[in-house]
């Protein structure tokens, strides 16, 4: 099966360039991968000493800060070699200073997997969550290269757990340690015989809580919330408007901030025609010497970590379709109550607030505008839903000291 794979995905490698001519995003995937190689040729050189960190997406990329931090910070004769999957995590964090290199990681066929570690030459490798690349992790255990896992999850519904990817279960044996979120996730991979892991839980703990430490201030939310209440409703999508948009339309007494997922101007325009009640656009608060407005949409991107600092209501988006819910840590260190869509059976992180009563999911916009002016009318509730946010983050703390303490021994070994 193994064989199979990597047929299949050279053979997709070697079409990429038709499949685009009629399939824009497959066109978007060839496209931004192309002189990768090139990139890494000119920016290391051999007598680099590398630490390559794989993230899918920007989830992941977050979850993996507090570690590049740590590496950044204690290990500064080492270059880090960031690579993502997904545009959503290289086009935002293409410039961030924790990494020398940021690049997409090549299609895992085994000529890619094989030249990119010959050029990397890491003598660690760090992924995320459950990035499984066969070819990749095949390479990385022929050289004998330390593989970690970190904020690891397995769930029966994964490819391993299956009878037509039981073949990929050789892959994992590349990891040289796994530090998992959850117990659940260890159950899991005990079952398929491994025993070099452990529950570290979720480094995304570590990154929130670190938020409280930073400098929060951003004089524009600081001017709009006034004194009220404020909702911020972020990373929306449509799906998730049409649960918010009655109460959005309808409420009195409380500021309501959206950050869309998307900040195109074809998306803020679709909002603002759902709207009926007078907004303004984030972009022009500063112009805007006489705002008025009660609502406010966030047209940019990289601040609604610091705006949930503002919040007392906290709505997260992704979970009323099938786009998968955001980050609910971040609002959650704050001490906000949160309020997402039902489908949040991939995020433990949200399942188990939800079971502390510290996060509601909604189902139709009924709901959605009874919570919200139940939230916003009873402030003893209001305030102890708060509480257990803010306390389920602290006292999950504490991944990446452990992560850390097993990567000193590795590099020092």
């Amino acid at each position: 099966m193994r064989h199979l794979y990597s047929l299949l995905i050279s053979l997709f490698h070697v079409m990429l360039p038709v499949l685009g001519v009629f399939v824009k995003s497959l066109k978007e995937f060839d496209q931004v991968r192309r002189g990768i190689f090139l990139v890494l040729e000119e920016k290391l050189s051999t007598q680099d000493q590398t630490i390559w960190v794989h993230a899918a997406s920007l989830g992941e990329y977050e979850q993996a800060v507090p570690v590049l931090e740590e590496l950044r910070a204690k290990y500064v004769e080492y270059k880090i070699v960031l690579t993502f999957f997904s545009p959503s995590g290289y086009t935002v964090k293409k410039e961030t200073p924790l990494a020398d290199v940021v690049t997409y990681l090549p299609l895992d066929t085994k000529r890619n997997a094989q030249r990119f570690v010959k050029l990397v030459k890491p003598e660690l490798a760090i992924f995320v969550k459950y990035e499984f690349w066969p070819n990749y992790l095949n390479t990385l255990q022929k050289l004998k290269v330390p593989t970690l896992l970190v904020s690891g999850v397995f769930r029966a519904d994964q490819p391993f757990f299956k009878f037509y990817g039981r073949w990929m279960t050789g892959s994992l044996r590349a990891f040289d340690y796994f530090f998992l979120q959850n117990t659940s996730s260890l159950n899991q991979l005990q079952q398929l015989g491994f025993k070099n892991a452990e529950v570290s839980g979720d480094t995304r703990f570590d990154r929130v809580h670190r938020q409280l430490s930073y400098d929060n201030f951003l004089p524009e939310i600081e001017r709009f919330k006034g004194t009220d209440l404020l909702l911020v409703c972020g990373s929306t999508w449509p799906e998730d408007i049409t649960l918010l948009s009655d109460f959005i339309n309808t409420a009195s007494g409380i500021k309501i901030l959206i950050a869309p997922h998307k900040v195109d101007e074809d998306r803020i325009q679709e909002l603002e025609q759902v709207l009926k009640r007078p907004s303004k656009r984030f972009s022009n608060l500063q112009s805007d010497k006489y705002f008025d407005a009660d609502v406010l949409i966030v047209d940019a991107i990289g601040f609604l970590s610091k705006i949930y600092a503002y919040a007392d209501l906290a709505y997260v988006g992704g979970a009323a379709g099938t786009t998968g819910l955001h980050n609910i840590l971040e609002p959650a260190t704050f001490g906000v109550p949160i309020i997402t869509g039902t489908h949040i059976e991939k995020f433990p992180e949200a399942q188990d607030l939800r079971t502390l009563a510290g996060l509601f999911t909604v189902a139709n916009a009924e709901e959605t505008t009874a919570l919200l002016q139940k939230l916003t009318t009873d402030a003893n509730f209001r305030l102890k839903t708060g509480i257990i946010s803010g306390n389920f983050i602290s006292n999950n703390t504490g991944a990446t000291p452990k992560i850390m303490a097993y990567i000193d021994q590795t590099l020092t070994a």
